[in-house]
């Protein structure tokens, strides 16, 4: 009887809303769009713009959960900082950056980039709810012309790295172009030498030349 009445009274109280409610966060990035859904079963969306992996950096498609969290984080291989870290996949994770001006385009390594901010405001529902109770899903592919932009940090390094290659094209054009001296001082001792007399002259017709007397050319 006792097990029949806390049944009925599970279910009551159930049905009106007064046992706590398991509360999740569910998390859908659109690699495609550069853009982050999230939601929570307590009433919570939010949608921020992001930057994937760039070309030659893809972000791996799939469906996760939190590994790990870590609040400051730096990135040894890519020496970066990578602050409110929500780690779903080895080492790839959603974290903050300062590149905000490159969020809505690929231009990471393979991690999910967010504002600060909004990185801090992920991390937290991750905490409160739980990593058991997260969910994050990737999916799409970012079309070429997205893909192809470098790292935004890199910027004043790769213009400077351009310059310099434009610089040596120019200089090996121009040595290709410019008269061999050298060739052509070789070319001129190697010419015989005329007689004193008949400098700048000489005869086309040697018979001729005994016979008729000189005709020069």
């Amino acid at each position: 009887m006792r097990r029949v009445l806390g049944i009925l009274t599970f279910l009551c109280l159930s049905l009106f809303g007064l046992l706590p409610v398991h509360a999740g966060v569910d998390v859908r990035v659109n690699i495609a769009t550069q853009r982050m859904t999230v939601t929570t079963t307590d009433g919570e969306v939010h949608q921020w713009a992001i930057s994937s992996g760039r070309k030659g950096f893809r972000s791996p498609n799939g469906v996760y959960r939190p590994t790990r969290l870590e609040r400051s984080w730096y990135s040894r291989k890519y020496g970066g900082a990578m602050p409110h870290s929500v780690f779903f996949r080895g080492g790839y994770a959603i974290h903050g950056t300062t590149a905000v001006g490159a969020l809505g385009r690929p231009a990471s390594h393979g991690c999910i980039r967010l504002h600060p901010a909004n990185a801090a405001k992920l991390f937290a529902l991750v905490k409160k709810h739980g990593a058991g109770a997260t969910t994050i899903a990737l999916n799409g592919a970012a079309p070429d012309n997205l893909s192809q932009f470098a790292k935004a940090s890199g910027g004043a390094k790769t213009k400077i790295a351009k310059a310099k290659a434009k610089q040596r094209t120019a200089i090996a054009a121009k040595r290709q172009t410019a008269p061999n001296w050298d060739a052509a001082r070789g070319q001129i001792l190697l010419r015989p030498a005329l007689p004193a007399g008949a400098i700048g002259y000489q005869p086309y017709d040697m018979q001729r030349y005994y016979q008729t007397g000189p005709r020069w050319r």
